[in-house]
């Protein structure tokens, strides 16, 4: 049995794809940045015991973090009929991702030492300076990894935004296919794509992470 592979429809779909990978990009780092500052804001109000604030806000949390990105996006698209579907997606993917970074985030507060704290507190830091000079950098330090894989997931969770009619990568495939009647060709680039930018990645974050774990 031959697989009914056109180099023809190949050549002719990958410019299209590659458009459509831009909006991909584009949903990652804006979305990546926004759950990286809402995740550390949310992990470092959490550590202030506050709970008039801390328990919305880990209800709140929770609730996004165990329900479907896809159910998520959908309420707020009908919900806001008025926002274009790219700044909905945009906006959703961030938040939805900021979950997972606020807990590496607080994983990594919790990692630093007991002592750490009590040595600001000797020398009369102020709360600003004992989190940004002492706290932070060495949180940081060993959430890095978790954090970059969190933005590999989302870049691979980007697909989703299709149910709400962004034209990223996959969206344009399936159109493409449609149109065209040929689907094999338009999916497979795209995954291939996918894989091309995620993998290498993905290993650039495992290096990272075993050059921490050594030092």
């Amino acid at each position: 049995m031959s697989i009914d592979w056109s180099w023809e429809t190949t050549w002719d779909v990958l410019p299209i794809l590659l458009e459509g990978f831009k909006t991909t990009l584009l949903v990652t780092v804006i979305g990546s940045a926004i759950a990286i500052l809402a995740g550390l804001i949310v992990a470092v109000i959490q550590q202030t015991g506050f709970k008039p604030v801390t328990w919305p806000l880990s209800f709140a949390f929770t609730f996004i973090r165990s329900t479907p990105l896809v159910v998520q996006l959908t309420a707020v698209y009908v919900a806001m009929p008025t926002v274009k579907p790219l700044y909905i997606g945009i906006a959703v993917i961030g938040v939805h991702y900021a979950t997972y970074q606020s807990e590496a985030f607080r994983a990594g507060i919790d990692a630093v030492p007991r002592h750490q704290w009590e040595a600001c507190t000797a020398l009369s830091l102020p709360r600003r300076r004992t989190w940004i000079a002492v706290i932070l950098p060495q949180a940081l330090r060993g959430v890095v990894p978790a954090l970059g894989n969190n933005i590999v997931a989302m870049f691979k969770d980007t697909p989703f935004l299709s149910v709400i009619t962004v034209t990223e990568m996959v969206r344009v495939a399936q159109v493409y296919g449609g149109d065209h009647f040929r689907y094999m060709e338009a999916l497979t680039l795209a995954g291939l794509i996918f894989l091309v930018a995620s993998y290498p990645t993905s290993l650039l974050i495992r290096r990272l992470e075993a050059r921490l774990a050594r030092s």
